[in-house]
């Protein structure tokens, strides 16, 4: 099978693209799944009535 170094080159982008795309997609999920689980201290909460 031939692949000429433009369509290589193309198909390693892709390549590249996806994991990094799959990476990404991923990582969201979990920032979301540890966001639900995760609770603020009272001391991290305790500045934002001043700043309002």
């Amino acid at each position: 099978m031939y692949i000429d170094p433009g369509s290589g080159s193309y198909l390693i982008q892709v390549i590249i693209a996806a994991i990094l795309g799959a990476l990404f997609y991923f990582k969201n999920i979990w920032w979301k799944v540890k966001a639900f689980f995760w609770k603020p201290k009272k001391e991290d909460t305790e500045g934002e009535d001043i700043a309002k």
